[in-house]
């Protein structure tokens, strides 16, 4: 195909669809799927050479997406697990089965690490850092000692858009976060929180 065939035109259109829109990668019609396979094989194997990463099978990682894994702060992913274009992930990340991170997410591990457990869901625009600077007024804040306590978002977990997490903070399985909230200590199982410091609704159930 040439710069000039229709077909190349709609497949890089097709491409930029899914950049943005991964879940629509596992309802391709077979003659898209093909290319689409290959595609991201190649992109997958060149990642895991240039970065320190493990990818599970039936992924959808984003060539938009910024991605680094230098050694001690190894990335792993899991099965049929998709990553958005735009997000910027910074090991150390264990990235389970099933996981969402629609676009524009950041997740910083610091030097713990954020933990995403099976089917977590992510909206876009989260920002989750597991590091933290001291604030004393003896020295300015960049020169500040900084602490890393690590992130643990348990399994079947929704974060709505634009949601912040703090370091140190745990949120239990099957929790919900709504919009633009942000999540400055633990959350319960199965709690629904909202707001800025995020606040206990109710319980799912």
């Amino acid at each position: 195909m040439n710069e000039f065939d229709p077909l190349l035109k709609y497949r890089e259109q097709h491409k930029h669809r899914l950049n943005y829109m991964p879940w629509l990668y596992w309802s391709l019609k077979a003659k898209n799927r093909a290319w689409a396979e290959t595609w991201q094989k190649e992109y997958q194997t060149y990642l895991m050479k240039m970065e320190t990463i493990e990818i599970g099978e039936n992924c959808f990682i984003s060539p938009l997406a910024h991605i680094f894994a230098e050694p001690g702060r190894k990335i792993s992913i899991g099965d049929h697990t998709f990553i958005a274009a735009d997000c910027t992930l910074h090991g150390p990340l264990d990235i389970g089965n099933e996981v969402a991170i629609n676009h524009h997410c950041i997740l910083d591990g610091g030097r713990v690490g954020i933990k995403l457990h099976d089917q977590v869901r992510m909206a876009a625009y989260c920002h989750l850092y597991a590091f933290d600077h001291g604030m004393a007024l003896e020295q300015p804040i960049y020169q500040q000692p900084v602490r890393s306590k690590g992130i643990e978002i348990g399994q079947d977990v929704w974060l709505g858009a634009h949601v912040g997490v703090k370091d140190g903070v745990k949120i239990g399985a099957k929790a919900v976060v709504g919009m633009n909230s942000m999540v400055t200590k633990n959350v319960d199982e199965a709690a629904i929180v909202v707001g800025n410091p995020a606040q206990f609704i109710r319980y799912r159930d």
